[in-house]
C-alpha cells in the first residue's frame, strides 16, 4: 500500500520529469524507488517512509536537472514542503538526497542504513541494461562521442573533472560504471550487482570485437 503523500508526490514528480532525456527521468526515479525497497525487505528494513521519499527526491537537485545550484535546491524545499515530515525526518531525509551522489569517486561517506540502501537503489539502476541505456542516452545529450580511443581512461578525478572533462560514453563505464559492484552498501545490492556487473562486462566485450572488425 502506497500512502497517499507518496502517492502525490510520485505524480508531482511525473509532471515535472516525466519527458527528460538524460536518463534521469520520472522513471528512473520510479525504478529507484522499487530498487530501494526491494532491497529493504531483504535487508528487512520496515519503515520504508523516509527511504521511498529519498529514492524519488535524490535528483532533484542535481546540476544535470536544474539550471543552478540554487534552482536545484529551490524545487527540493519546495516538494519537501509538501510533506508532513518532523523535523529528524526532514533532516535525514535532506541528508539522504545530499550524500549519495558518486562525484567522480569523490562521495561521502554515509552514517545511516536507510542512506546506504537509497545509494545502492540508485546505482543498480546506472548499471546493467538499464545503465547502458542511460548511458548512451546520457552521452547524447551532452553531445559527447560514442567512444574515442585516443582518450585516456581517467582516474583520480575531482569533482569538476568528472563534471566537465573530456570522456566518451563509452569511458563512463570504465570510470564508473564497472567500480559501482564493489562500491555496494548493502549484502541485496551486491547480490543484485552481479548480474548487472556481468551483462555490461559482456556489453563491451562485444562493442570492442565490433569496433576492433573482430565479429
Amino acid at each position: 500500500m502506497v500512502r497517499p503523500e507518496v502517492e502525490e508526490l510520485m505524480s508531482a514528480l511525473k509532471r515535472v520529469y516525466k519527458d527528460e532525456s538524460t536518463g534521469h527521468d520520472w522513471y528512473h526515479l520510479e525504478r529507484v524507488r522499487k530498487n530501494a525497497l526491494l532491497i529493504a525487505k531483504k535487508e528487512k528494513v520496515t519503515n520504508t517512509y523516509i527511504i521511498e521519499l529519498a529514492a524519488l527526491l535524490h535528483d532533484v537537485p542535481d546540476e544535470k536537472l536544474a539550471s543552478s545550484e540554487e534552482e536545484g535546491n529551490r524545487m527540493l524545499n519546495g516538494f519537501i514542503s509538501s510533506l508532513s515530515l518532523e523535523n529528524d525526518e526532514k533532516e535525514e531525509l535532506i541528508d539522504i538526497i545530499y550524500s549519495i551522489s558518486y562525484k567522480g569517486g569523490n562521495e561521502k561517506l554515509l552514517t545511516s542504513f536507510n542512506a546506504k540502501i537509497v545509494r545502492d537503489a540508485d546505482r543498480l539502476d546506472a548499471i546493467g541494461a538499464i545503465g547502458i541505456a542511460r548511458t548512451f542516452a546520457y552521452g547524447g545529450s551532452r553531445g559527447q562521442s560514442l567512444f574515442d580511443p585516443d582518450i585516456e581512461i581517467r582516474s583520480d578525478m575531482t569533482l569538476e573533472e568528472y563534471r566537465s572533462g573530456k570522456s566518451t560514453s563509452i569511458h563512463h563505464f570504465h570510470e564508473k560504471l564497472l567500480k559501482l559492484k564493489n562500491l555496494m552498501c548493502t549484502d541485496m545490492g551486491r547480490d543484485l550487482a552481479e548480474e548487472r556487473h556481468k551483462y555490461m562486462q559482456g556489453f563491451l566485450e562485444q562493442f570492442n570485437k565490433e569496433w576492433n572488425g573482430q565479429g
